[in-house]
């Protein structure tokens, strides 16, 4: 049996980590952003963030109830119908699923992007960098050509071939301004975030309240399925998704999941 107690909460590799530890997920996806902080590619606000994000995962029951996994498929199905997806990466995303986010990209043939609200050229090379270690071969947000209109600060930077181009982003984590904006650009908004209350989620054409560690490779494998699928197979998908029911379903867990 596992002491758990012998456990530390500064482990020096995630392999360190007990898999059947009942808090696995949380120690793991903690154990990233702190690596990702020393790292330079994650900043400090960041880890407030997944705070956040890591009490609404545990109301959740730390895992994908039903309604999750019916977004990730249909999040899945845009991507295979977009024309030209993006994958926007910011600092927490880069610390806790770079290789999946690569993995993703693969199997849609979207493109990924650095998107960043503390934006400074050493994180922005940190990040592209840490991405090519997992096997990205492009990495867009370096030029930052162009701007998203109606947007302040730096998270406005994209690319013009990338984010402002794209007919389908996903924008996974908190940045409601971002998500706004993009939607009033008319873009398709895939938004990955714990809380179904947030405005990235409410405005998001699919809302996919998930833990994205989990979200991303549920979206991989979903795409990975449906690869021979036809147009009208994947349109009766994306239609057939309910947004507001899949926002009530994960907001009904979170006040009424039993612990």
């Amino acid at each position: 049996m596992t002491d758990y107690d012998t456990v530390s909460a500064d482990v020096e590799h995630e392999e360190e980590i007990p898999e059947d530890h009942p808090r696995y997920q949380d120690l793991l996806t903690r154990h990233r952003i702190e690596r990702g902080v020393e790292k330079g590619i994650t900043h400090l606000q960041g880890m407030h963030a997944e705070g956040r994000g890591s009490a609404f995962d545990y109301l959740l029951g730390e895992e994908t109830i039903p309604s999750a996994d019916e977004a990730e498929r249909a999040a899945a199905a845009h991507l295979l119908l977009a024309e030209k997806p993006v994958l926007s990466i910011n600092g927490n995303v880069a610390a806790l699923v770079p290789g999946e986010m690569v993995e993703l990209a693969e199997a849609t043939g979207a493109d990924l992007e650095v998107n960043l609200f503390n934006r400074t050229p050493e994180r922005i090379e940190a990040i592209a960098d840490h991405l090519r270690d997992h096997g990205a071969e492009e990495v867009k947000g370096i030029e930052a050509d162009a701007r998203i209109p109606n947007l302040d600060h730096q998270r406005a930077k994209v690319d013009a071939d990338g984010i402002h181009a794209a007919d389908v982003v996903v924008v996974p984590l908190e940045d409601g301004d971002r998500a706004e904006a993009l939607e009033a650009m008319g873009k398709t908004e895939i938004v990955i975030d714990l809380n179904p209350l947030s405005r990235s989620p409410q405005v998001a054409e699919v809302p996919i309240v998930d833990n994205i560690i989990r979200a991303v490779p549920n979206v991989t494998a979903h795409a990975r399925d449906l690869a021979d699928a036809d147009e009208a197979e994947l349109r009766e998908i994306i239609e057939a998704f309910d947004r507001e029911a899949a926002l009530e379903d994960a907001e009904r867990r979170i006040r009424n999941g039993e612990l």
